[in-house]
């Protein structure tokens, strides 16, 4: 079974230093995708803006600026409130959106309770999956390997 930690929480879409709109958004973290996390942006149209990017890169933009490329994130005050920013750039354009670092914060706290740092890979069963893989199978196993998989035309039925 998985598990999905999720937020309500509203942003604010920065037009200018003088002038930003709300945003409604919804944080969500998924133990089947341990690595990630995922907002979805309702911007007023049928279908919610979605964009995914490393756990790892909120957690520590919370801190001190963090990322390059399509996703940048980092600390600061606006009128004396801790918030987050978060510059996102794609081929349609750039937003940069400010979020309330308590409520951020709180959230992710309670993402790295669900899967502590550094145990995300045991969430996607990747070293079970591997020994399953990579484990002798009784009888035929090493007539299997050694046999050539592309007989060539003067063989006797693949042999």
């Amino acid at each position: 079974m998985h598990t999905v930690v999720e937020r309500e929480l509203e942003l604010k879409l920065v037009l200018s230093p003088e002038r930003s709109i709300p945003v409604p958004a919804r944080l969500s973290y998924r133990t089947d995708d341990p690595y990630a996390v995922h907002i979805s942006f309702h911007i007023g149209s049928e279908h919610p803006v979605n964009w995914t990017f490393a756990r790892e890169l909120l957690v520590e933009g919370v801190f001190r600026p963090c990322g390059h490329g399509d996703v940048r994130v980092w600390p600061t005050k606006v009128e004396g409130r801790s918030v987050v920013l978060m510059a996102l750039s794609s081929p349609d354009g750039d937003a940069l959106l400010e979020a309330p670092a308590p409520a951020v914060s709180a959230w992710l706290e309670r993402t790295l309770r669900v899967v502590p740092p550094g145990s995300e890979a045991e969430q996607l069963g990747i070293d079970d999956g591997l020994a399953e893989l990579l484990a002798p199978t009784p009888g035929r196993a090493d007539d299997l390997w050694l046999r050539d998989p592309w007989p060539s035309d003067e063989s006797k039925d693949g042999e």
